[in-house]
C-alpha cells in the first residue's frame, strides 16, 4: 500500500485528507465533551457539588422570572420554609422587575444565568462579559446585594466563557442531579421525585426548571421533592451556604 501510494499522488491526497479528517472528528468531539461535562471546565472554579458528610442540599431553579408562575413557586417554598438559589435570565428580570424583587424579598439566593440565554460554547471572553455584566446589572437593580453565582445556559460552556469568569474571580455552578434529563422520569412527578431522592447526597445541587408552561409536571413534583428529601433527613440550604462548607 505505501508503495501504490508513492506512485499515485491523489491517493496520497485522499489519504491526508482522511487523516485531517479523522483529527477534525476528534477535535470537535472533544470541544462538545469538554462544552457539556458537568464537573470540568477549562479555566477558574466549577462547582456541581460539595463533598460535606453533613446532609445538607442546594435546590436551584433556571430562567425566568415570569409574572404567571415565580408568585406560586414562591408561595410553596415559603410554606415549605425552603431557601433556593434562582438562577435567572437577564431580559426576563428587565421584563419582570416585580417578580425578581419578590424573589430577592423573599430571601432566596439570586445567581446568573447570561441575558438572552444563548448557549455560550462558543462565547469569546467579550461577548461572555457583555452577558454577564448586564445580568449582574438587573440582579442588582431588583435589590439583590448577596455574591452573584453564575451558571451557564444548558450547562455549556468551551474556553471563552470559562476565561472571562475565571479571570473575574466568579464560580461557575452546575449541577449533579437532573431529573428533567430523562423524558420518561420528567413525564411524572412522582417519578420526578423518587428519581431526586434516590440520586441525591449530602453536598448535591439539583437543578429545576420550574418558570414556563411546558414544567407542569416538574412544578407539581416540587413539594414532593421535598418532602421525599426531608423525610431521608436532608436540609435545604442555598448554593452559597453549601459552598461554605467547604471552608470548615
Amino acid at each position: 500500500m505505501d508503495e501504490t501510494l508513492r506512485r499515485i499522488p491523489w491517493l496520497r491526497i485522499i489519504a491526508g485528507a482522511a487523516a485531517i479528517l479523522v483529527l477534525a472528528a476528534g477535535g470537535l468531539i472533544a470541544i462538545w465533551q469538554t462544552s457539556r461535562s458537568r464537573d470540568f471546565q477549562l479555566f477558574g472554579e466549577l462547582v456541581n457539588r460539595v463533598t460535606t458528610e453533613e446532609k445538607v442540599v442546594a435546590l436551584t431553579f433556571d430562567d425566568g422570572p415570569t409574572p404567571r408562575y415565580t408568585p406560586g413557586i414562591l408561595a410553596m417554598l415559603a410554606e415549605q420554609d425552603v431557601k433556593a438559589t434562582f438562577f435567572l435570565i437577564g431580559n426576563e428580570i428587565v421584563a419582570n422587575p416585580v417578580e425578581a424583587q419578590a424573589i430577592v424579598a423573599a430571601g432566596h439566593e439570586v445567581g446568573n444565568h447570561t441575558f438572552t440565554h444563548d448557549d455560550m460554547t462558543w462565547a469569546t471572553p467579550w461577548s461572555a462579559a457583555e452577558q454577564v455584566e448586564k445580568t449582574d446589572a438587573a440582579i442588582r437593580a431588583a435589590g439583590y446585594s448577596g455574591e452573584i453565582l453564575f451558571r451557564p445556559p444548558y450547562g455549556k460552556k468551551f474556553w471563552g466563557l470559562p476565561l472571562y469568569l475565571a479571570g473575574h474571580d466568579r464560580t461557575t455552578i452546575t449541577w449533579d442531579v437532573e431529573p428533567e434529563s430523562d423524558d420518561d422520569v420528567a413525564a411524572d412527578p412522582y417519578r420526578i421525585a423518587a428519581h431526586v431522592t434516590d440520586k441525591t447526597k449530602p453536598g448535591s445541587i439539583i437543578i429545576m426548571h420550574l418558570m414556563y408552561p411546558a414544567r407542569d409536571t416538574s412544578r407539581k413534583a416540587l413539594p414532593l421533592v421535598i418532602a421525599g428529601l426531608r423525610d431521608r433527613g436532608f436540609r435545604f440550604v442555598t448554593v452559597s451556604q453549601l459552598l461554605a462548607l467547604r471552608k470548615r
